[in-house]
């Protein structure tokens, strides 16, 4: 199987339209074109990473965090990203990152932290905006079915728990084709005069690719008009973080005990007491501070993230438990994520790749250690 088979199963669950604007995502070093051999899992790729890859006979690194985050002017080895890309190009290599396409996705990296911490219910803390876009365009009556089956069926229309979402008006349009123009009704060189329908439909922006090669395809039309506008709808099945419940309420002591040992971390930082059990949690993998507001929005009883800073704390005015465990230590166990759904997926649908090539990187790449 090659880098793209790869990619194509990633990009079921962490498309790259799920990115941040800031992030950089995708295939960093390598070729799609090239076969895979092995796949070793990280959440960094380091020197020591390399290392591990060429021992274990990886070509591929799936790495959640990028090693490139900004643009390289050269590659000398003067830092450890260059250091890092040179080895990995020496080597043949390849490097792909999903950072946050993966934890905006339903089933990334917070999904992991509301399994491991047993989370019941979980939903999507901060819903993602701009993710949504709609398509809008004029056909001639007699085309509006069959353009919105083949559209429908390239994932169009589809809102939340809805599909096959669309909205239709008429109204009455005109045209006209010069000598060199093959129009689909009326004749070339004089002006048509006719009854149009006005087709709206909204779409996921992973999906646009496919929705605008289906409609060049579909549309009776040689030249189309049509709009693509980025709406503010949030999705409730995209975004960052994510909250859910305990099975049984537990004690703030306890609480706090509790994800000190299951996030295997050796220091946990939290605000003050608010004085009642934790029942309702929110979590979100890595630098979660600007979700303060959100979790205590939805009325969390405490918050699980990373890298809270001196002031962030007294954003908690006894609303809520804010509880910082680590960067690393909140997102540790997306690696795992990612092993047991390559080898599920390799597993079912790509047996030339050796059984037991899909592996959980060993070293661990927390650059933080506690006295």
């Amino acid at each position: 199987m090659t880098i793209r088979e790869v990619a194509n199963y990633i990009e079921e669950i962490a498309p790259l339209a799920y990115a941040e604007d800031f992030d950089n995502v995708g295939l960093l070093v390598g070729n799609y074109s090239t076969k895979v051999n092995g796949i070793l899992v990280t959440l960094d790729t380091l020197e020591e990473t390399i290392d591990e890859a060429i021992a274990k006979d990886c070509n591929l690194i799936v790495s959640f965090h990028p090693i490139i985050f900004s643009g390289l002017k050269k590659l000398n080895g003067s830092n450890y990203v260059e250091r890092i890309i040179l080895k990995a190009i020496q080597n043949n290599i390849a490097i792909y990152a999903t950072h946050t396409a993966l934890d905006n996705s339903k089933q990334g990296v917070s999904a992991k932290m509301c399994e491991v911490l047993g989370l019941q219910n979980p939903q999507i803390l901060v819903p993602k905006k701009r993710i949504i876009h709609k398509l809008t365009v004029q056909v001639p009556g007699g085309n509006v079915e069959e353009l919105k089956r083949n559209l429908f069926a390239v994932g169009a229309g589809n809102i939340g728990n809805y599909d096959s979402c669309s909205f239709s008006s008429e109204g009455i349009s005109t045209h006209r084709g010069n000598e060199d123009s093959n129009p689909a009704v009326g004749e070339k060189g004089r002006l048509f005069t006719g009854k149009e329908v006005e087709l709206s439909i909204t779409y996921d922006s992973k999906n646009e690719q496919a929705i605008l090669k289906t409609l060049q395809e579909s549309h009776p039309y040689e030249e189309i008009a049509y709009d693509v506008v980025i709406t503010e709808n949030v999705h409730q099945n995209i975004g960052m973080g994510m909250v859910g419940e305990l099975s049984v309420p537990m004690a703030e002591k306890d609480f706090l005990l509790f994800v000190k040992e299951t996030m295997k971390t050796d220091c946990i930082r939290h605000s003050d007491s608010i004085g009642r059990n934790i029942k309702k949690v929110a979590v979100l993998g890595g630098s979660g501070s600007f979700a303060i507001s959100n979790a205590i929005s939805c009325g969390a009883d405490a918050y699980i993230s990373a890298d809270f800073k001196y002031h962030d704390f007294f954003k908690a005015e006894g609303k809520i438990l804010l509880t910082d465990v680590g960067h690393y230590e909140s997102e540790q166990f997306t690696k795992n994520l990612l092993v047991e759904y390559l080898t599920k997926k390799i597993t079912n649908f790509a047996p030339a790749l050796p059984a037991g090539k899909v592996i959980l990187s060993e070293k661990s790449t927390n650059p933080i250690y506690y006295l």
